[in-house]
C-alpha cells in the first residue's frame, strides 16, 4: 500500500481522511501502523463487540498498547470477557483507573448517576473515564489513537470521519462504515465472542449501573445507557467542545 502521509492541518487531515474511507479496515490499521509506529494505541471498554478492534488492531501490530479504563463500576461479566480476550489475543493491556477511588468519589459527590441530572453524569465521566484517558494518552507518548467507533452507533458519530486530528492526537477509525452485520460476520469468519451480557439483551454496555438491556420500546440502543439522558461518556468528543457529552434530548 502506497504511504499516506498526513499534514498536522485539518485541509490536509481531511483529504487523508478521504483517502482512507476507500481503504478496507484491516488496510486503514496497516497504514496507521506503518504511519505512526510505536506512536499507534488503541482503546478499548471490552464491550459488547469489542473483540473485533481488538483482533483487526493486533493482526496488524501484535505488540499494540491497548489503554483500558476501568471505572470500578463494571459489571462482573466484564472483567472476565477482559481476562478471556488479553489470554487469547495476547493483548499489551494497560488498565488505567481514576486517581479518586470510588469509594472516595462518593464520599465527596455521592452516587452522582443517580441524580439523574446530565451535569452529575458528566463530573462522573471526567473523573472516572476522560481524565484517566488523557493520562494514559501522556504517559504511552500516543500520537495516534486507533477506536472502534461506528457510524450507526449516536448522533455525534455520524459527523465522524476516518481520520481526524484534535488535542495533540490523531484518531484513527477503521470501522467506522460498519454496520451490526458486518461485525457480525467478522466475529462469526474468526470465532471471536460477543459480550457475555449480549447473550442477556444488552446491546451496548458500560457501567453496571448505566447500562440495562434492550427492550421492546427503545427506538434505539442508546437508549440503554446513561439512563437515556446523553449518548456520549465524553471521551470521543472534541477537546474543544464546550459542552462534555452529546445530550440525547439535543439530538432529538
Amino acid at each position: 500500500m502506497r504511504p499516506l502521509s498526513v499534514p498536522p492541518d485539518q485541509l490536509g487531515t481531511n483529504r487523508a481522511a478521504a483517502r482512507l474511507s476507500l481503504l478496507s479496515a484491516r488496510e486503514i490499521v496497516e497504514w496507521a501502523s506503518n504511519r505512526f509506529g510505536d506512536g499507534l494505541v488503541m482503546s478499548t471498554s471490552f464491550g459488547i463487540q469489542s473483540a473485533v478492534m481488538l483482533h483487526l488492531a493486533t493482526q496488524v501490530k501484535p505488540d499494540i498498547s491497548v489503554i483500558w479504563i476501568d471505572t470500578g463500576y463494571l459489571p462482573e461479566e466484564t472483567y472476565g470477557f477482559a481476562s478471556e480476550l488479553t489470554e487469547r489475543l495476547n493483548l499489551n493491556l494497560r488498565t488505567c483507573r481514576a486517581e479518586m477511588s470510588p469509594e472516595e468519589m462518593e464520599e465527596v459527590y455521592g452516587r452522582l448517576w443517580e441524580s439523574n441530572e446530565v451535569e452529575d453524569l458528566n463530573l462522573y465521566d471526567r473523573i472516572r473515564k476522560v481524565e484517566p484517558l488523557e493520562r494514559a494518552m501522556r504517559e504511552t507518548r500516543a500520537t495516534a489513537w486507533l477506536s472502534g467507533l461506528r457510524l450507526d452507533q449516536t448522533s455525534f458519530r455520524r459527523t465522524l470521519s476516518p481520520l481526524s486530528h484534535d488535542g495533540g492526537l490523531y484518531k484513527v477509525l477503521p470501522i467506522l462504515r460498519w454496520t451490526s452485520k458486518d461485525v457480525y460476520e467478522y466475529l462469526e469468519t474468526h470465532g471471536l465472542p460477543y459480550h457475555p451480557l449480549f447473550y442477556k439483551g444488552y446491546a451496548t454496555v458500560g457501567d453496571w449501573h448505566s447500562s440495562r438491556p434492550l427492550e421492546a420500546g427503545d427506538s434505539h440502543e442508546r437508549e440503554t445507557r446513561f439512563g437515556g439522558l446523553k449518548e456520549e461518556c465524553g471521551i470521543h468528543l472534541p477537546a474543544q467542545a464546550a459542552a462534555p457529552e452529546t445530550l440525547v434530548a439535543a439530538a432529538a
